[in-house]
């Protein structure tokens, strides 16, 4: 059964008719036509899919749409503010993409790790990437790339007194 559904992507409103169950990527990609969350595993084991459901990342391949309803989504395509113009510099400074089809899920992940830790160890790093698979093997790259942002970013991090 479908029914109207009224979603928040990327800062604006958007009105779906879909199946309450239906995965948030496929609205995403085939009602909303944001191709930037790309499709892996569809079991949530990868993180291509990655987007952020009121700031924290969530795997949109097993999210409900009906569990987004009153919420922000972020997509690839809607990123933006210094963390994310800081990892995206990165990124490319760095060459961090190779093929880039887990990109968009990495990018992702990293922007809500230096949001909530802007100061990340390679722990914290290797902990918020877990479940970020990237085929090319770029995971030395990826984690340059996050510190070499975090070092731009240095007015979000806190002071200690």
């Amino acid at each position: 059964m479908t029914a109207p559904i009224v979603l928040l992507v990327n800062g604006a409103p958007a009105r779906v008719t879909v199946s309450a169950d239906t995965p948030l990527l496929w609205v995403l990609r085939q009602k909303l036509g944001l191709p930037g969350t790309k499709f892996g595993c569809g079991i949530a084991a990868c993180g291509v899919c990655t987007v952020h459901l009121d700031g924290v990342p969530v795997r949109s391949c097993v999210t409900p749409v009906s569990a987004t309803t009153g919420k922000a989504i972020t997509t690839i395509e809607g990123i933006s503010g210094p963390v994310a113009e800081a990892v995206q510099s990165s990124w490319s400074t760095l060459d961090v993409p190779q093929c880039g089809y887990c990109q968009s899920g990495q990018v992702m992940s990293a922007v809500a790790l230096l949001q909530a830790n802007a100061a990340p160890s390679d722990a914290d790093i290797d902990r918020a990437m877990k479940g970020n698979l990237c085929r090319c093997g770029t995971y030395p790259r990826i984690r340059a790339a996050i510190h070499r942002a975090a070092d731009t970013l240095p007015s979000l991090r806190q002071v200690e007194p």
